[in-house]
């Protein structure tokens, strides 16, 4: 979730972009225990935003003015190349102390060995700040090999003047719309000219997967050996709503399916759509792009039999190589206390995983732009099975992305899709 959107508006970030390998003598290879001086720590953060970028490298500043014995070094990274540069830097015993990532991503270092177990590294406040669901999306093994720190959930976000002429009242931020009252009021917000609903479906795949879980539908089914795909009636559910708005109750726009979430803001914004399934993120375009006297409000995650999602939280890992872990773990305790935490994810347009980190971004945002929403949705984001498998991102670009397209497009049936699902978990699973 996070590369995809952060592959998406990377090309505006104007992120420079600094090689790991040209960073040898201070980090994680070159020093040890003996040396004289303070520790000195790299510290590889994919902050790219303007206020996230701020954010990261004043909280280093900080710490480094206020740490003589332990110092950081800020390493500017891109989600873009990332994966290549850390699995270099890894095979070549040359990676940062700290690095900067997300849980879907780190498993695959973590079952190399290239990433320190945390279990005894962080505290029990910071362990009991954050939900065990969580925290399972980054134990590997039974390893911890990653804090996680931001969340971004998927809610929706809605024109005011739409709903309220349309005499539908926004639920409060802790009580959501079951899915038969979100599609029935997007029926009622249909007319001519507009839909009720944008469904932004060009990568759908981890959109359905994630939504999946309202019905506990999990997709992936094993016991410890082979994992295969299932596609049963919870796993049906929501590909089956969301094409129910599509072609039966005709509430939702079939030209969204080919458009990211950035694509549908022009429609949104001159009427056409009332609302916006997508991710708490698109709030920051709300507030950049909206044009002036536009309302518009974030409501809660839909619910099925529960609000529950899938969690991939952007996470904070230590290099199994680091001379300094101590030193290392305490840096992640300054920099994710939940003043801090409540910063870096008001920079990012993200959720906070520490329950603190939620109450002090509430409060200090007034709850307004959708924060009080956003907040209260980290309750209901957990690991999913989809998250732990190995073959997933190969089964989701041949398979499932293909045919949830068609799916959506009405070129095939549902259980065809089911399938096609099945069928290609056959050819990559393991």
């Amino acid at each position: 979730m996070f590369r995809t959107r952060f592959r998406r508006l990377a090309a505006g970030a104007a992120v420079a972009v600094i090689g790991l390998g040209a960073l040898t003598a201070c980090g994680a290879g070159g020093d040890d225990e003996a040396t004289s001086g303070p520790a000195k720590l790299r510290f590889l953060s994919l902050a790219w935003q303007k206020e996230s970028l701020q954010v990261n490298k004043d909280l280093v500043a900080k710490w480094n003015a206020e740490h003589p014995d332990i110092q950081v070094e800020y390493v500017q990274g891109d989600w873009n190349s990332v994966h290549d540069q850390l699995l270099t830097s890894f095979e070549g015993g040359d990676a940062p102390d700290i690095v900067h990532y997300e849980a879907s991503s780190i498993g695959e270092f973590s079952k190399q060995g290239y990433l320190a177990d945390l279990s005894d590294l962080v505290s029990d406040d910071l362990l009991g700040q954050i939900d065990k669901g969580i925290w399972d999306t980054t134990t590997v093994d039974g390893k911890v090999t990653g804090v996680p720190f931001l969340l971004e959930s998927q809610v929706v976000i809605a024109n005011k003047k739409l709903l309220d002429a349309a005499g539908v009242a926004v639920p409060p931020a802790d009580g959501g719309w079951t899915w038969d009252e979100f599609q029935a009021n997007a029926q009622k917000l249909t007319k001519p000219g507009q839909y009720g609903a944008a469904w932004a479906l060009k990568s759908p795949t981890n959109r359905v997967l994630n939504l999946a879980l309202n019905y506990d539908g999990k997709f992936f089914y094993g016991d410890g050996g082979r994992t295969e795909v299932k596609v049963g009636d919870a796993e049906k559910e929501i590909p089956k709503r969301i094409h129910d708005m599509l072609y039966t109750a005709k509430s939702a726009s079939p030209e969204a399916l080919g458009m990211s979430g950035a694509d549908t803001l022009p429609g949104f914004f001159g009427g056409k759509y009332a609302m916006l399934p997508g991710s708490v993120s698109l709030r920051q375009q709300m507030v950049e792009q909206a044009p002036a006297g536009f309302e518009w409000v974030t409501l809660p995650p839909i619910k099925g039999l529960s609000s529950k999602q899938a969690a991939n939280p952007q996470t904070l890992s230590i290099s199994e190589d680091s001379k300094h872990k101590k030193q290392a773990a305490q840096f992640l305790e300054y920099f994710l206390n939940p003043t801090n935490m409540a910063a870096l994810a008001k920079g990012d347009w993200l959720v906070p995983t520490g329950k603190q980190a939620n109450e002090e971004l509430v409060k200090l945002t007034a709850g307004k732009q959708g924060w009080d929403v956003a907040a209260d949705s980290a309750t209901d984001l957990t690991v999913a099975p989809f998250q732990q498998a190995d073959g997933y991102p190969e089964w989701k670009t041949k398979y499932a992305t293909p045919a949830l397209q068609q799916y959506f497009a009405n070129k095939i049936t549902l259980d065809q899709l089911g399938t096609q699902l099945v069928d290609g978990g056959k050819q990559v699973l393991r």
